[in-house]
């Protein structure tokens, strides 16, 4: 009989899961209302909307493992890798994610896919070169509990709006500089005002994301602590990743920036950012959280 790892869903998580998505909704709605009263059709807006809504939501997973090179590889590629996810997978009570596999020397991981059944586990060959088994084990626990959470596909949805508003920042800017040249008595203010709605939406964005991704980390933490029983395995992955993260170069490190919110640990050198501004709580947080659950545990 195969062994469940039982933990309770963490309401603080759904919680903010829940309040990002509204306010995101209410603000996205908002944007919606400012374009169409600035004399934008809207049968037009909704069916553009609806198309890169829909394009986002079966597609990501696919956007993202592109974005960085990731290659899916079948159990006869990766059977140690396979393996371990599998038996992670069965403990979490999460269908099996694909694995895939990333060429770069930036010690790193990530889950993505818009639900448990579509979900891809993806490493890098520098994670690979860089942990023992046992704590590539707790990283991959920590991406599962990611799966089990739920927290891939709301983050993935979050990211959909602040996309839609900096392309539409970008076309307001052009448009504007545009129409100007050509009439800057005709149509400038509808510009001015779609511009300051996009920027405004992309800054509530941008906060909003960070601050979810922040606690889903906590979240992801904990459940792989859970899963793997041991603590002290992803405490030592977490030192050793950051650790080398500070040795990799920045061009390499730039080549898979764009996955930071979805990386176990951001590919960024320093601690100097401001936490505000910041995908991920610090590393000292984080071990203390998992000292602290490291000490409930052997209390149990």
């Amino acid at each position: 009989m195969r062994r469940v790892v039982k933990w309770s869903a963490d309401p603080g998580l759904a919680v903010r899961m829940l309040f990002v998505m509204g306010l995101l909704a209410l603000v996205y709605l908002a944007f919606m209302a400012v374009l169409i009263s600035s004399g934008f059709d809207t049968v037009t807006i909704l069916i553009i909307a609806a198309i890169m809504a829909g394009f986002q939501y079966f597609f990501s997973d696919k956007i993202a493992l592109l974005s960085v090179g990731a290659r899916v590889v079948d159990p006869r590629q990766a059977p140690d890798l396979h393996a371990m996810v599998e038996r992670l997978a069965a403990l979490a009570d999460v269908p099996k994610p694909k694995v895939a596999i990333v060429d770069t020397p930036v010690p790193n991981a990530f889950a993505t896919g818009r639900s448990p059944r579509a979900a891809v586990v993806a490493v890098t060959t520098g994670l690979l070169d860089t942990l023992e088994p046992r704590e590539v084990e707790a990283v991959l626990a920590h991406e599962i509990a990611h799966v089990r959470n739920r927290d891939v596909m709301v983050m993935t949805i979050a990211s959909f709006f602040a996309v839609v508003a900096q392309l539409v920042l970008r076309w307001a800017y052009w448009g504007s500089a545009w129409g100007s040249s050509r009439d800057r008595r005709g149509g400038g203010n509808a510009f001015v005002i779609i511009y300051l709605a996009s920027l405004l939406v992309w800054v509530i964005s941008f906060f909003l994301i960070r601050a979810l991704s922040r606690y889903r980390e906590f979240a992801a933490d904990r459940g792989a602590a859970l899963i793997t029983g041991a603590p002290s395995q992803l405490m030592s992955a977490l030192l050793k990743i950051s650790g080398v993260m500070q040795r990799i170069p920045d061009r390499d490190l730039r080549e898979v920036s764009e996955l930071n919110a979805f990386f176990i640990i951001p590919a960024i050198k320093g601690s100097s950012l401001m936490e505000l501004f910041s995908t991920h709580p610090s590393l000292e947080r984080r071990l203390e959280r998992l000292r602290e659950l490291a000490r409930e545990m052997e209390g149990l």
